[in-house]
């Protein structure tokens, strides 16, 4: 009995913990949102996008609100997005999005990871080109005529869909990104993750 409860108990603190890292991820994510595009997710794509993806980590309600409020003020640090790039080892290229509010601490951590498996950090534009950003949606597929609903999103700009298992996953240009929400919305389809 002793053994058992000990395995649950580390389970939940896992658990927890995973939970923990999953909203301090989103919570930075609706910061950068309210600070870019404002506190209404009306008129924000990026926010709407952060609250649906918080719905899915199952980030309670009061927390949301918490974190918009919080970005709101002007006393909340800018998080900035920078991105980094680099070769792995055997030259690998490698792109690194990151979120941070001290760029040169982030720099230094990353420069030492990079170095400390045999890559290199390189600079901007360096192995950038090589890749494409786009975003990408995944809703429940249920009984939605794949098809037809192709044909509808094209013009939001829709580059490919694709179902497994029961979800769907639809791929778009990231610039649409706005578009894609917006137009997932009026067809009622609600989306369990994007990026």
């Amino acid at each position: 009995m002793g053994r058992a409860f000990e395995y649950r108990k580390e389970r939940k603190f896992r658990r927890w913990g995973a939970m923990a890292k999953a909203f301090t991820r989103i919570g930075r994510e609706i910061a950068i949102s309210v600070k870019e595009g404002g506190a209404n997710p009306d008129t924000n794509a990026r926010l709407r996008a952060a609250i649906q993806n918080s719905k899915t980590a199952n980030m309670p309600k009061e927390r949301v609100d918490a974190a918009i409020k919080r970005a709101s003020s002007k006393e909340e640090k800018a998080y900035e997005e920078v991105t980094y790039e680099g070769y792995g080892p055997h030259a690998v290229a490698i792109v690194v999005d990151t979120q941070t509010d001290n760029p040169t601490r982030t720099v230094a951590n990353l420069r030492n990871h990079f170095n400390k498996l045999g890559g290199t950090l390189g600079t901007q534009g360096s192995v950038e080109y090589m890749f494409k950003k786009r975003a990408v949606f995944k809703f429940n597929k249920g009984s939605i005529d794949l098809e037809e609903l192709e044909f509808d999103l094209i013009d939001a700009g829709l580059t490919e869909l694709s179902s497994e298992e029961g979800i769907a996953v639809a791929h778009c240009e990231f610039f649409d990104f706005g578009k894609m929400t917006k137009k997932l919305e009026e067809k009622g389809i609600e989306v369990i993750e994007s990026t």
